[in-house]
């Protein structure tokens, strides 16, 4: 594995972290404030291709590889301040349109994978419920044979994208004697579809500019074409989508790590007590240590993971691994900021504690730290 960036990857970054820093960051405080979602700066990443990555070109996408896909979502990670936006986004591309393009019947991918990476459509992937907890296949939402199609009925509830979102995937058990491996099966619904109901937006602690809500399906009726994959395939095709997002969700938390960190260093060479920076003092150095050592770990668990993607049967001990340590090294670094800055850091006007706030999700969403711990004991036969 060489994980050095070509020159593609070089100017890529570069021309990602120049767009973010330029047009994404403007008025994030006052946007975190009121829970803000922008359209206009979707459309922009769209434009910059950012909403459709590793999509092939003939659908409308840049078609980049994997490792390609992580190093862009690292980059804009690092430049955009907006980490709502940052994670919407991911939902979107890694939730959603990765699995329309990987199971996706050539009538889907060209009906939806144009407007998903022009920014025209947003998609939202609606798997949790109210009752399931982190055990997300007790689900209780069905799809009964209808004529020729199915009805849908159930709540989808912590729906990333929900309110705002022009098609779902939804998850619904079709046979549920078959249980996980055969019971299940992932639709495309659109949300004009009669029946289709936003039913609520919440408010949350952090990524309060990405909108997440409750989607409610009531007598729902879809045709067989709105099959994602195959009847009863919706195990295999969620587990897949979960590869993608652990392993390139995170990228974008590590361009943040990357971010923070330069920000301390930068904080750390300025503030002066007793009568030299504090940069100086061993216990300050120590984290910013930490920090830097952090960083690099977790760019190459998150690169070496996309790298797999396309290389591997199966990357789920990876992600998983990837996922478990970014997620705890950003809480971490977070917190390790806000002692770093003192005082100000509990102050919003230095976007530290946002920082804190955005990060406590990432030990909770695409799997909780615990159920990532769990698929790794598992592979080590435990």
């Amino acid at each position: 594995m060489d994980f050095a960036l070509n020159e593609e990857q070089r100017i890529l970054r570069g021309q990602i972290l120049r767009f973010a820093q330029d047009k994404l960051n403007k008025d994030v405080r006052q946007r975190d404030r009121d829970q803000v979602f922008q359209r206009e700066l979707w459309g922009a990443c769209a434009q910059m291709g950012l909403t459709g990555l590793p999509v092939p070109q003939a659908y409308g996408g840049p078609g980049l590889d994997s490792l390609s896909t992580a190093i862009a979502i690292d980059a804009l990670g690092y430049g955009c301040e907006d980490s709502g936006l940052v994670f919407s986004i991911c939902a979107h591309l890694l939730a959603c349109v990765v699995p329309i393009w990987k199971f996706g019947t050539e009538e889907q991918k060209n009906r939806y994978l144009p407007g998903l990476c022009d920014g025209t459509l947003i998609a939202a992937n609606a798997m949790s419920e109210p009752e399931s907890g982190s055990d997300a296949f007790a689900m209780q939402t069905r799809a009964e044979p209808h004529g020729d199609g199915f009805l849908i009925n159930g709540t989808k509830t912590f729906v990333s994208n929900g309110p705002v979102a022009d098609v779902a995937v939804v998850f619904a058990v079709t046979d549920r004697a078959k249980g996980y491996f055969g019971g299940i099966t992932s639709f495309l619904v659109d949300r004009a579809l009669p029946g289709y109901l936003v039913a609520q937006k919440f408010e949350k602690m952090g990524l309060r500019t990405s909108p997440i809500g409750e989607l409610v399906f009531e007598d729902v009726f879809v045709s067989k074409d709105a099959v994602l994959g195959r009847v009863g395939g919706g195990s295999r095709l969620f587990a897949h989508s979960m590869d993608w997002e652990r392993a390139c969700l995170f990228a974008s938390h590590v361009g943040t790590m990357e971010r923070l960190l330069e920000k301390a260093v930068a904080y750390t060479r300025t503030r002066r007590q007793s009568g030299q920076a504090i940069s100086k003092h061993q216990a300050v150095a120590h984290k910013i240590a930490d920090m830097k050592m952090q960083v690099e770990a977790a760019r190459l668990l998150v690169y070496k993971a996309a790298w797999g993607l396309e290389r591997s049967q199966s990357v789920s001990l990876d992600a998983a691994v990837s996922k478990l340590f970014v997620s705890e090294s950003l809480v971490r670094t977070t917190l390790d900021v806000v002692q770093v800055f003192g005082g100000y850091g509990f102050l919003s006007e230095f976007d530290v504690e946002r920082a804190v706030r955005d990060a406590i999700g990432s030990k909770l969403y695409s799997g909780t730290s615990e159920i990532q711990r769990n698929i790794i004991a598992g592979w080590l036969g435990l």
